[in-house]
């Protein structure tokens, strides 16, 4: 998986492109977030557009993200899931956690 950052205004935008699969992913994902929050960067959206497959260890990546940024009083937004991980999330009831929007720019205005 390569991730690419890109920041708008106070939002920093992390564009997955992959699997998203756990293994080595994993700790490049928790150290952009840890990163991101040394940095004062508390805003952050999730771009799967280009992420074919999550696995549960995936699904622990996006959690463990989010819940780093909730414990620091920040926010990890979603944006473009496709139909194949949006069927994981709802079979795991991870919806109801996850904002999630198929917009780029109403995901930004959300913050």
């Amino acid at each position: 998986m390569n991730i690419k950052r890109e920041d708008n205004g106070e939002v920093t935008i992390l564009r997955l492109d992959g699997k998203l699969m756990g293994g080595p992913d994993a700790e490049v994902f928790r150290k952009q977030v840890k990163d991101l929050l040394a940095a004062g960067r508390k805003k952050l959206l999730v771009d799967l557009a280009h992420v074919s497959w999550v696995n549960s260890t995936g699904l622990g990546i996006l959690i463990s993200g989010y819940t780093t940024l909730q414990n620091a009083g920040g926010t990890l937004k979603l944006v473009h899931v496709n139909k194949r991980i949006d069927q994981i999330f709802m079979v795991t009831k991870l919806n109801t956690i996850f904002d999630a929007y198929e917009d780029e720019t109403r995901a930004l205005a959300s913050f």
